[in-house]
């Protein structure tokens, strides 16, 4: 479905009869060597299991319409990740709830074209008056990509540094801030950043977005990053503790990638285990005093 969905992109005359009406999913700058030949179409098997998965969705964002739950579509590699996105635009047309977002798609800001297929799916999302959601990450899959690339001899996707990676992040943060500011939109600020996590809440504070709106969160995992989360609940922003639920075999492969997406994580943990030490140290004062 990706590679259709690519090649529909290099060549406008492929015709798609299952697509539904959805958003840009392609910038100039995103890569195309995961489909280098024509793919062959859908088979009625593959219509019929992607008509499937079309439902299950709709069940799912009905409920959370009606429960009134926003809904944070995850991310995975490039090569599957058109296929992602097409089934959360389509869904973030048909289900947004008056003017806020209600369903979330991802944006992994290690990738060389997030920002600028971002812009473009907001952007089309206005015009036609469907209010878009996103959730910021850094990404997960930064050696996998590059080794694909490399194998495929092309450049790998991934930013160059890790700096330019946090530039990057923090760059789509204060695109969509600067748009909620203007009444447009909301953001989900997944980071164990602090420096990420501060920019975007003095940025938020200079644009004078109230900290009680829905429009901007925050979110870390639970149990990793709590200086920075107890900062920010602290300073009036909605923060948000991702908890993963399942069997064990499949969760610990999650959270896997989730490390490897934070390499920053151990000194963020070395901060909170300093911030542990100085309220610990504080209690035993009052208690002794």
């Amino acid at each position: 479905m990706s590679d259709l969905l690519r090649w529909e992109q290099k060549d406008p005359s492929l015709n798609l009869p299952w697509k539904q009406k959805t958003l840009p999913l392609f910038a100039k700058s995103s890569p195309f060597y995961h489909t280098l030949k024509r793919p062959e179409p859908l088979t009625v098997d593959e219509e019929r299991d992607l008509q499937l998965a079309h439902d299950r969705l709709e069940k799912i964002c009905k409920k959370c319409l009606e429960l009134d739950v926003e809904l944070l579509i995850d991310a995975e590699d490039a090569a599957i990740q058109p296929a992602i996105d097409y089934f959360t635009y389509s869904a973030a047309i048909k289900y947004h709830k008056d003017d806020h977002p209600l369903i979330f798609g991802t944006i992994q800001a290690y990738l060389k074209d997030s920002k600028e297929r971002m812009i473009i799916a907001k952007k089309a999302a206005e015009k036609i008056g469907v209010p878009m959601g996103f959730k910021l990450v850094r990404g997960a899959y930064m050696s996998s990509e590059s080794e694909l690339a490399s194998s495929l001899g092309f450049k790998s996707p991934i930013h160059d540094s890790i700096q330019q990676t946090h530039n990057c992040y923090n760059s789509c943060a204060e695109f969509m801030l600067d748009e909620i500011a203007n009444g447009s939109g909301a953001v989900v600020l997944a980071t164990h950043n602090i420096e990420s996590g501060k920019l975007a809440a003095t940025k938020a504070i200079d644009l004078g977005i109230k900290n009680e709106r829905q429009n901007l969160q925050f979110a870390q995992l639970y149990g990793m990053a709590d200086g920075l989360s107890f900062g920010l609940r602290n300073a009036g922003f909605q923060v948000s503790k991702y908890l993963p639920f399942g069997p064990v075999e499949q969760i610990m492969h999650y959270l896997m990638r989730r490390a490897e997406e934070n390499r920053g994580m151990l000194s963020t943990s070395a901060f909170d285990r300093q911030l542990m030490r100085k309220e610990l140290s504080r209690r035993l004062e009052v208690a002794t005093s």
